[in-house]
């Protein structure tokens, strides 16, 4: 479904991505992992449109997606929760809600997918018509999820979904990650928490500088003895 080749990319005189190849089959989840400031959030911000690949490719579905603004990539299927969430504050959750299906012109689609969400995160059924701003964190990043899956996503893409998150609600929000894959949505994970990432993820890659120079099963990366020194503290 994705395929990075050669990825160059970066802000200004700042080379962040050096070498970045990898691909995410149909159905698949794949998580990218790597310190602070290694590229991860670039990579995903790369295949969006929001930093522009100096160089390399970027397919999806097979077509080149170099060059295309943010706006038609979303319009193509690919459709990201930023890091930190980027909720509207002052928006009410029902429309932070509707925010994710700009795009759409299905009213009937989009008031079944909102039920959907809404049985998927009950408390935001509840919380409709609160300031998506009064949230705690853990709900603000169900909202964030769902504002996403209100776009129909072929592939998307989760930058650091665990970010403040207290242990119980991060394993809420994983299981709920699961099974929106189960469902049907291909699922790009750039995730901190390299341990919970793997456990979830069919398939890994380890990013470095910039560059990727690991890949392989998420078990068998959870295996790997210089991915246990280095990411997992073990």
């Amino acid at each position: 479904m994705l395929e990075l080749r050669g990825v160059q990319a970066g802000y200004g005189r700042i080379q962040a991505l050096r070498e970045v190849s990898l691909s995410v089959g149909a159905g698949e989840i794949v998580t990218l992992i790597g310190a602070n400031g290694a590229g991860k959030s670039t990579t995903l911000m790369t295949i969006c449109g929001v930093v522009a690949a100096q160089a390399g490719e970027i397919l999806f579905e097979g077509e080149s997606l170099r060059g295309l603004s943010p706006d038609a990539i979303v319009g193509r299927g690919i459709v990201q929760v930023p890091e930190g969430r980027r909720i509207f504050p002052r928006m009410s959750v029902r429309e932070n809600l509707e925010m994710g299906a700009y795009l759409r012109r299905d009213p009937a689609g989009i008031r079944r997918d909102l039920e959907y969400v809404m049985k998927l995160f009950p408390i935001l059924a509840e919380r409709r018509h609160q300031p998506g701003g009064t949230l705690s964190g853990g709900e603000q990043q169900m909202l964030a999820i769902s504002r996403a899956l209100l776009a129909r996503p072929k592939l998307l893409l989760l930058d650091e979904p665990s970010l403040g998150l207290a242990p119980l609600v991060i394993r809420q929000i994983f299981t709920i990650i699961r099974r929106i894959n189960a469902e049907g949505t291909t699922v790009f994970l750039v995730e901190q928490n390299a341990n919970q990432a793997l456990k979830l993820a069919h398939r890994g890659y380890v990013l470095e500088n910039g560059r990727t120079v690991l890949n392989d099963t998420a078990e068998k990366l959870l295996g790997n003895e210089e991915v246990k020194s280095a990411y997992l503290g073990i």
